[in-house]
């Protein structure tokens, strides 16, 4: 599917809700699209690796809550999980790290910025719950879309 946002906000205002512009695109690919997958995280990306490495994500965008802990919860690992399992992208609210590797995996990975540390002791995740960061409300089962010019959510798939 080719799609811009800016051509999406034009033509659905009032259907769509924009991510700020904080977040930014580290990852290979340069536009993703799909149905949103929510985890929310307590530092640690235990429950995000069972979830890229383990099901297939075929249509599918990762939405990541982690309220913006500096730690990364996305890598190398995590991104050649992703590129496996055909996930479209992952959008952090928080931090990666990897950049130079991941560059050349074809997933989109938005994140805040970078961290070179992990948080190693495992605390629990939660999955598909509602989740609200960066002026935007993320359920499981909205639709996402992202490129160049930014991030954009919906709750029903748009058509170019």
């Amino acid at each position: 599917m080719d799609f811009f946002t800016a051509d999406f906000c034009d033509e659905y205002s009032d259907r769509v809700e924009v991510l700020d512009g904080t977040y930014k695109n580290f990852g290979g690919a340069h536009k993703c699209h799909g149905e949103i997958v929510t985890v929310k995280l307590d530092k640690n990306n235990s429950e995000l690796i069972k979830l890229l490495r383990d099901e297939d994500g075929t249509g599918k965008v990762v939405v990541v809550d982690v309220d913006q802990e500096y730690f990364a919860v996305v890598g190398e690992n995590l991104m050649k999980f992703a590129l496996k399992n055909n996930y479209s992208g992952i959008i952090v609210n928080g931090y990666i790290r990897d950049t130079y590797q991941i560059k050349e995996l074809h997933v989109a990975l938005y994140a805040l910025g970078t961290c070179p540390r992990k948080y190693i002791p495992i605390t629990q995740g939660t999955r598909d719950i509602p989740l609200l960061f960066g002026g935007v409300n993320f359920k499981t089962g909205d639709y996402l879309y992202a490129d160049t010019d930014g991030v954009i959510v919906t709750d029903k798939p748009l058509h170019s």
